[in-house]
């Protein structure tokens, strides 16, 4: 299958349920069969619709697979029959859907369309913004109903279209109220919860922005298959300049408030660090306090490095796409700009092209240093202009004192010439030095030394006057070579220190996947790509590869990384590669822990089982021996208690024993459901009987609910006795119920002493007893079977504050389909 084109993938997002993303898909299967295609529909969920329903005439149905689980029958996606019929293009609905476990087939059906894509077959599918894995815990703060189906972000955004169906909320509460989406009995409920006016403008807004994000990774992608590097203004991007001095902070703020002024507008915040690490007031503690601020106001952190801070700054904004570049004013002084030239900012301004470029004025303005760092190195131009400086200033010096001939003697004038050697020293290093030396030395001696006008070269003190030039000359030259290699070297330490605790920064963030490493290196070393790999590459111009630990290399490709880099990325790469590392043993703790678990339970197991099994049986063989010993002659009252010990002791017994064996088969999968429609009142009775102190209200005008009646007789048993523990002497438990959204709710009310937020979880362990009771009242399967039970009747079992003090458990269940009695209704429990 290897020579097989993957097949293409678009989805239909949306915004909310019953904007109309499956009309839309059998609409384009549709047209795309009308042009020649040979389209089937995998999967389709019409939801009863008469509309949807009437869309899938004229095309071609392969037909569900049957299955059971639990003792319930289902349909799925065929995936071997539409594989095997192989289709042009596959119509999937319910991109979110978990498939009925059992016969191999896969969890999720977004695993089925991905087996489908590799075998060349175009997909078409949808889903719903709230079954994005990155939003869904948001949508479930927005709507407060949890979604339990998710589809891993990046699945998504690997399909060729996505096209958001999306649609007002006023219309689509239009829609919902004339019955076009969900039945009459429903629409009030829906009406009055999921789908508020808030809720249905939050979720849009959700869906445009992801949708917004997408459509801006694929543009950001042409532009750079394409080598664009024009700025096109889709969208404004505003990059703020960090130098790490006190300014950032107001910078910070007067970028973010420009970014805000545009719906949608992005925050970047980018600090250069020269490789050559001389960077002028940088100070790391107001970098990490403008990087904690520049996140707080949504934006987003980055480090470069570039020996040139102007074009670093012009090369990433344009690799972003940005529209605004913000920067401080300089902090030189005017004189400081007169003698050293136009700074960044200016020259940032020069190069920017079509970027607009903010110049922001702040307080430290032209309170800078006399002498920025960038003019401490032996450039190219020093190297060049001290020998120059060597021939040129001794002459002017000389053609200066020459008018000024009378005014100063003899050792003034060598005293000039010795300062302008000095001068030279610091610009052009030694050979400047020895250049200007010699000149003065011959200048001075032709020029200001009796006789003038001639060289005395014989003359003892003039030959002492140019060994004396020279060896300050030298002296000089070598103290300022070596105050430059000391400064450069602890400069770079200082830039690799400060990109590495970038890096570390990032790591401590949780950023530390191998993506993010990834992104992180090519972005700070200003690469097209870093990747990882197996093997190292063919040696290539632009192509950088770096060992990352045992068969991983780190490959980057772009520019060639100088020697300092390198050493930089030698410790990225290590990261990285410790990264994976972590990974695999990730990986392997993942399958190692199902059988901790495992081991953790049958060790709780044999603890419980070792007390609580032993006690009624105990009780019940005590009370059995007495009644066969012949020693003793009982009455008929005794007797009788005896007989009721042994039945109470054998019932509690039998109790434990199918606690146990149901929590097994939940466990294995293996318990058999039979749903159908259940009143309230048909089990409440049952589940009572062995509790007096209970109170019921409300529950006459509730829906009948899709359950085992048997089963959830068992959870409204186990919740009520666990709450007739924990309730005071005096006080009853409370028993109630609700319908609202498609769904009944069943409280079960305690009056005791409650529980801390940090128990709501372990409370549904087996073997655990969490309260104010003590550890002889059994078990403690009681609420781990409730739960189970509850979840494989499609339900969901959770714990609230009683208010006044106490618990309650709520039980949720979904309203049936067919009234009280009806034949068992088929569901899949794993639903979309």
């Amino acid at each position: 299958m290897s020579d097989v084109r993957p097949g293409r993938l678009k989805v239909y997002l949306g915004a909310a349920p019953g904007v109309g993303k499956t009309y839309r898909m059998l609409d384009e299967g549709r047209r795309r069969a009308a042009r020649g295609a040979d389209v089937v529909v995998g999967f389709a969920e019409c939801h009863g619709r008469p509309r949807t329903e009437a869309m899938l005439d004229g095309l071609e149905t392969v037909p569900r697979l049957a299955c059971t689980y639990r003792g319930g029958g289902f349909e799925e996606m065929d995936l071997a029959a539409v594989l095997a019929r192989r289709p042009q293009v596959a119509i999937v609905d319910e991109f979110a859907h978990s498939n009925v476990p059992g016969d191999g087939r896969n969890a999720k059906r977004w695993q089925d369309i991905e087996a489908l894509l590799d075998a060349g077959i175009d997909v078409i599918s949808a889903l719903n913004v709230q079954h994005l894995e990155s939003l869904n815990d948001v949508v479930e703060k927005i709507t407060g109903v949890p979604q339990h189906e998710t589809v891993p972000d990046e699945v998504v955004r690997r399909a060729g279209q996505i096209e958001l169906v999306d649609m007002p909320p006023e219309g689509l509460r239009r829609r919902m109220a004339h019955g076009n989406i969900y039945t009459p009995e429903k629409i009030d409920a829906a009406l009055a919860n999921y789908f508020r006016p808030g809720n249905l403008t939050a979720l849009r807004q959700l869906a445009l922005l992801w949708t917004a994000d997408r459509v801006d990774e694929a543009l950001q992608e042409y532009r750079s298959q394409h080598g664009i590097g024009r700025v096109w203004e889709t969208r404004e991007r505003v990059v703020v300049a960090l130098t790490g001095g006190p300014e950032g902070d107001t910078l910070v703020r007067r970028a973010a408030r420009i970014a805000d002024r545009s719906a949608g507008g992005d925050l970047l915040a980018v600090h250069v660090a020269r490789s050559d690490g001389l960077a002028d007031g940088v100070s790391h503690a107001s970098l990490a306090r403008q990087r904690r601020l520049v996140e707080d106001l949504g934006g987003s952190y980055h480090s470069v490095v570039g020996d040139d801070v102007a074009t670093a700054l012009v090369e990433f904004a344009r690799a972003e796409n940005a529209t605004q570049l913000v920067l401080g004013t300089s902090r030189r002084g005017r004189l400081a700009r007169f003698l050293t030239g136009p700074g960044t900012g200016e020259t940032v301004t020069e190069l920017s092209g079509d970027i607009d470029v903010h110049r922001v004025t702040h307080e430290r303005a032209g309170r800078g240093t006399l002498l920025p760092s960038r003019r401490r190195t032996l450039s190219t131009a020093r190297l060049i202009a001290g020998p120059v400086a060597g021939l040129v200033l001794p002459v002017l010096l000389t053609a200066v004192l020459a008018q000024l001939r009378g005014t100063l003697n003899l050792t003034s004038e060598a005293l000039l010439f010795l300062l302008a050697v000095v001068g030279v020293a610091c610009i052009g290093g030694v050979a400047s030095a020895v250049i200007a030396s010699v000149t003065a030395s011959l200048l001075l001696n032709y020029w200001f030394i009796p006789p003038i006008g001639a060289f005395t070269l014989d003359d003892p003190n003039a030959l002492l006057a140019l060994a004396v030039f020279a060896v300050v000359a030298a002296t000089v030259a070598a103290v300022v070579d070596r105050s430059l290699r000391l400064s450069r070297r602890s400069a770079r330490a200082t830039a690799e220190a400060e990109t590495m605790s970038s890096l570390a920064g990032s790591i401590v963030r949780g950023e530390a996947t191998i993506p993010a490493l990834l992104e992180r290196t090519r972005e700070t070393f200003g690469m097209e790509s870093a990747d990882l790999v197996d093997e190292p590459p063919d040696a290539a111009a632009g192509v950088t590869a770096v060992p990352a630990g045992p068969g991983a290399f780190l490959v980057l490709r772009g520019r060639t990384p100088s020697s300092s880099e390198r050493r930089v990325l030698a410790a990225f790469a290590a990261h990285v590669g410790s990264a994976v590392e972590r990974a695999r043993l990730a990986e392997a703790a993942a399958e190692v822990e199902p059988v901790r678990a495992a081991d953790r339970l049958r060790t709780a197991l044999l603890r419980a089982v070792g007390h609580d099994l032993r006690t009624p049986l105990a009780a019940g063989w005590a009370a059995v021996t007495s009644l066969r010993s012949r020693d003793v002659a009982f009455c008929e009252e005794d007797r009788d208690e005896l007989l009721a010990t042994a039945d109470e002791s054998m019932a509690k017994l039998n109790r434990l024993v199918e606690n146990l064996l149901d929590l097994s088969r939940l466990e294995a999968g293996a318990l058999t459901l039979n749903l159908r429609a259940t009143s309230l009142e048909e089990v409440l009775p049952m589940a009572l009987a062995d509790v007096p102190a209970v109170e019921v209200a409300d529950v006459e005008d509730i829906p009948a609910v899709l359950a085992d009646p048997p089963l959830l007789e068992r959870v409204i048993a186990n919740l009520v006795g666990n709450a007739a523990r924990h309730t005071p002497p005096g006080k009853r438990v409370l028993v109630t119920a609700s319908a609202l959204a498609g769904r009944v709710e069943l409280r079960v009310v305690d009056r005791g002493p409650g529980l801390p937020a940090d128990g709501r979880e372990r409370l549904f362990e087996p073997f655990q007893r969490l309260g104010d009771t003590d550890n002889t009242t059994g078990l403690g399967l009681g609420l781990a079977l409730a739960r189970g039970l509850t979840e494989a009747m499609n339900g969901t079992l959770g714990p609230e504050d009683t208010p006044g003090g106490g618990l309650t458990m709520v039980v949720s269940l979904p309203f049936a389909a067919h009234p009280a009695g009806a034949e068992p209704t088929e569901q899949n429990v794993g639903g979309a």
